[in-house]
């Protein structure tokens, strides 16, 4: 089979690899038909070193189970599924309380494991990870299903760790596809007010058929005095970190107000948290993290049915397989918000 493979900064290959197998009872291998490039997967594609045996890449993706381990028993072979960016067992203390990201015997794609941006997975903990989905392999709906696996998880996660309910004033950090679905997440429950930090004429675009009610294009000390003179001197209820870098952080709880809450669910890329004064003495409470998207799928799968939300509109370009390093450029240079692969 074939699979993406990052060998360093900028160096993205689609090589032949071994086809995965079943290796032990839970398991079940997935026949890849969609799967997409992540925001987070440019991280290293902006900083790895040189490798020589290269890293799987990819952690979202839907397919059809092709085989399973003996002791598999919510999916059977034929079944179209969704697979959360994370692997669980759906029975530990930790998956018992929505929390799979933390599982005490899962996992996440890519690296040494199978990773999505690939013709074939192997999935450990099968009845515990993957969702079967209600429709056929082309239905039209595959690009809104296929945010399942992360961004519209994600999106969703910030949303209700930063307290997002009806009446409140919302700011959301960053405008890709994480953002993006923020904002559909914000509105879904209830804000009465969507304020995107943004300055992509695409993005803001689409943001505003979500739901944001006012745009920010400002950045740094400019961004937070554009909010707090939007919200009368006193900020967001409820702010979404959708980047990951220091600064965006620091505008997250410099435009919260006293007493609101900051969900913060962009990849950290520092060690330290900045903005910890601000956060102190206005009371922010601070929570998010890698979104237990396995949580969320049954809640949010209805209104993608029902077409009450379209998450799927993010997707901007599609490719196939050959095409991924193309995507990782695209993505890269703005050029995308987000690559949907079609096998």
């Amino acid at each position: 089979m074939r699979a993406t493979l990052l060998y360093g900064a900028g160096d993205v290959r689609v090589e032949s690899v071994p086809d995965p197998r079943v290796m032990q009872p839970t398991d079940a291998i997935v026949t890849v038909t969609r799967a997409c490039i992540c925001g987070s997967d440019l991280w290293p594609y902006q900083s790895m070193e040189r490798s020589d045996s290269g890293r799987r890449m990819g952690h979202e993706f839907i397919g059809v189970v092709d085989d399973v381990g003996a002791d598999v028993r919510n999916v059977k072979r034929g079944d179209l599924v969704v697979a959360p960016f994370a692997w669980s067992d759906g029975t530990c203390i930790f998956c018992r309380q929505g929390l799979q990201t933390s599982c005490l015997h899962g996992g996440f794609w890519g690296g040494e494991l199978d990773g999505g941006q690939g013709e074939a997975v192997r999935v450990p903990l099968a009845d515990g990870t993957l969702v079967v989905l209600p429709v056929g392999r082309d239905h039209a709906l595959m690009p809104s299903l296929l945010t399942l696996t992360d961004v519209m998880g994600t999106g969703h996660h910030a949303a209700l760790a930063a307290k997002v309910g009806p009446g409140k004033i919302v700011a959301v950090v960053g405008d890709g596809a994480v953002g993006l679905c923020g904002v559909i997440a914000a509105r879904r429950l209830g804000a009465e007010r969507i304020i995107l930090l943004g300055r992509h004429a695409d993005r803001i675009a689409l943001a505003r058929e979500f739901g944001a009610t006012d745009i920010v294009p400002e950045r740094g000390e400019e961004a937070i005095a554009r909010v707090l003179e939007l919200t009368n001197g006193l900020g967001a209820h409820s702010v979404l970190e959708c980047v990951g870098h220091g600064a965006a952080m620091s505008t997250a709880l410099n435009i919260a107000r006293a007493g609101g809450a900051v969900g913060r669910v962009g990849v950290p890329q520092d060690e330290a948290m900045t903005g910890s004064q601000p956060a102190f003495y206005k009371n922010v409470t601070i929570a998010g993290g890698p979104a237990p998207v396995r949580a969320y799928i049954e809640e949010l799968l209805p209104d993608i049915m029902e077409g009450k939300i379209q998450p799927g509109r993010v997707f901007d370009r599609s490719t196939n397989l050959d095409g991924v390093p193309d995507g990782y450029r695209a993505m890269n240079e703005r050029e995308a918000i987000k690559v949907m692969i079609e096998f």
